[in-house]
This record gives C-alpha cells, structure tokens and sequence, in this order.
C-alpha cells in the first residue's frame, strides 16, 4: 500500500475526530473533502471532482462510497477497508445511493454531520445530498471539524512540511540563474517545477504565480509568458509540496535598477514581515497578526496597496488551491498555537506607479517565536 505516514498516525487522528464527534453527538460524519480522507486514511486521488463520500461513524468505523475508477486508487492508497462503488449511468443520483448505504449502516433517524465547505461537493450534489437526507436524520453542517484538527500538524507532519520547504528553496535557487535581461519566464517556471519534482516533490494543488512587467502586479496565475527586459520586475508565488504537504514562498525580484519606489516598497514589505512574526506566537489571533500587518502598512502609507489578508495555514491540500483555513485577517479569533504551518504574505501593489512588492515564507509556530522554515533571508533580490 501507498500510505506516506504509519498505521498509528492514522489511527491517532481517527480517535482526535471521535473525541469531536462525541462531543458534538454525531452518530456520523459524511467526508467530501479530499484534504479530509487523506489526512484521515491515506485515499490520495483527483477523483473528487465526481462524487465520493466517506461515511465515519461515531466507533470509528469507515466506509467509502465512490466511482470504479477509484475503487483500486482506494485500495492502494489508504487504509479503508470497506468501500462501495456506485454505478455510472444515464441519471444517475448517487446520493440515492449515499441514502440507501447509510440506512445499511443503521443510521436512520441518526444525527449526522455533513462537510458542506469543500470542492468536493459541488452545489449541485450538495442540493442532491439534502433532497435525500432531509427525512433521514438530523442533518447538521460539520464542515469545521477536520480542518480545525489538520490546523495541528503531528510530528510526521511537520517532517513532511519541512522537506516542503527544502524543495520550495531549491526551487528558488534553480530559477535565480535564469532571472536576467531577456530570461523567458517560461524556463524559469520550468526550472522550478521541474527541480521540485527532480527532488521528489509533488505538484502543488494549484499553480505557481509567475508574472513580470505589469503582470507582475497580478496575485493569480494566468496563461502567457514573456521574456524580461533590462529593468523589470518577476512576481514569484510558488510553494514545495511533499506528499501533499505545501510550504509556499513569495517573492518579487528586480533586474537591473532598483527605483526608489521599489526600494520603500520592500523596506515596507520587510518592516511587515518582522512584525507579523512577532505576533505569530501563543496567546496572540489570527486577527491579531493581520492588525500587526494593517499597522505597519497603514505607517507607511499603504492601505490602499495592500490585500485584506496576509497568509493562511498550510497543509495537505489538492486542487484548487493550496490555501487552507483558518486566514490572516481583521477579527480571525482563532488562536495562534504551536505546530501549525503558517504561510505570510506581504503583497504591495500600486496600482498607480505599476510597482509590485512582495515578500513571503511559511513558518512553523512554537511555544514561542515561530520558526521560518526556508532557509533563504529576507534581503532584496536583485539579478
């Protein structure tokens, strides 16, 4: 079997979530989030993008109901033992299927949790799932419960997290060399990615953010490349991932001249960072790390050219997005806590002179100041 952590790391996390479930007196719980099945048994797939269901009930107990295509993926890759296929076929409505099965389990008229706010269950099933279970039982949104677990990374987590991070500065180094006067943005995205995958890395769970000139203004990934001119500016986004686990950096690097803009943009950016680190540690907010971030932008005159929020955790996430919960922003009342894997971003973007900044790493937490886990600083890149 493809498992990346032992059989005790899974059964430690299974018994975190039937403490949660017995708390909340959830007979069971109904999993479409992908990053929730891997986190829990191992089931690495894409196949989320279709209908699956893990069904965990209060003793611990698992049964997976998805596709064939994903019936030896399962076997081969996590530790579930008991999985269900439902058949492809002109109409279709698994969450019949979904019905019928938990009535097996003897679930009926049972109050079961169900994880709404995920990718994993589009709007439609979403409305499908409902239609059915709404006579069922008593259906209750348990969208929070493994993602507030998986916040708390294990010491096989962190492992994972820091080789991430390892990949995220080999990545760096590789494109270096490559950013110059007429350097194609296409080889240094290939440089990157391609070094990550030479190191045994993972693709990331969406795409790395590469834009120059204007584009460099831009916080998402687009299609199109360009080649760099004498005086420009490269906008990195990009994060080492090992067996799913993300470590993200970000950078803005400057070829040639340094303008005074970019150099108050940096020094601002950097002014950030340090204080946002300060107020990464136990007994402080998520939103308390944001207002440190909105406080030093605001000194320098920045509010308009600065995001709403600055980071988010980091973890074991597929597609679309490497983002994951709880965020950096006003009024987060989740507390910082030791071992989580958080990414911060300082992101300047004015508009008005098309000058882009930004500076990023991801840090574990500690019972005190958090440690950076890439092992580049924080000075200025100039190629």
């Amino acid at each position: 079997m493809a498992l990346h952590f032992d059989r005790a790391e899974f059964d430690a996390r299974r018994d975190r979530l039937m403490i949660d479930m017995a708390e909340k007196k959830l007979d069971a719980i109904l999993l479409f989030a992908q990053e929730s099945m891997y986190w829990l048994t191992g089931y690495d797939t894409f196949g989320f993008c279709f209908f699956q269901c893990l069904i965990v009930q209060a003793d611990g107990s698992m049964t997976l109901l998805t596709r064939s295509a994903d019936l030896r993926q399962a076997r081969h890759t996590s530790i579930i033992e008991n999985i269900v296929v439902w058949t492809d076929r002109v109409d279709a409505n698994p969450a019949v299927e979904l019905r019928n099965l938990l009535n097996d389990l003897d679930l009926l008229g049972g109050r079961i949790g169900v994880e709404y706010d995920t990718h994993g269950l589009t709007a439609y099933n979403g409305k499908r799932v409902d239609e059915q279970l709404q006579t069922f039982g008593q259906i209750i949104d348990a969208s929070g419960i493994i993602g507030h677990l998986r916040l708390f990374k294990s010491p096989a987590e962190i492992a994972k997290a820091e080789k991430a991070a390892a990949l995220a500065d080999d990545a760096l180094d590789a494109a270096l060399p490559l950013i110059k006067q007429g350097g194609d943005e296409a080889a240094i995205l290939a440089a990157m990615q391609g070094t990550i995958f030479a190191g045994g890395g993972d693709y990331p769970a969406n795409e790395f953010i590469i834009g120059s000139g204007a584009d460099a203004l831009l916080c998402r990934y687009k299609a199109g490349r360009r080649k760099l001119n004498k005086n420009d500016q490269l906008t990195l986004e990009w994060a080492g991932v090992f067996h799913h686990y993300h470590a993200a950096m970000m950078r803005t690097i400057l070829i040639g001249k340094v303008s005074k803009r970019h150099q108050e943009l940096f020094d601002a950016a950097r002014e950030t960072l340090l204080a946002v680190e300060k107020a990464m540690t136990p007994g402080n907010t998520f939103g308390d790390v944001f207002d440190a971030h909105a406080r030093v932008m605001e000194a320098h005159g920045l509010t308009k050219h600065r995001l709403n929020a600055c980071g988010y955790s980091l973890g074991a996430r597929f597609t679309p997005s490497w983002m994951d919960m709880p965020m950096f922003y006003a009024g987060n009342p989740e507390p910082i806590a030791p071992d989580m894997t958080l990414f911060a971003h300082m992101i300047i973007m004015d508009s008005e002179t098309e000058t882009a900044m930004t500076l990023g790493r991801t840090y574990l937490t500690t019972e005190d100041a958090p440690k950076p886990l890439s092992r580049h600083g924080l000075d200025l890149i100039v190629r």
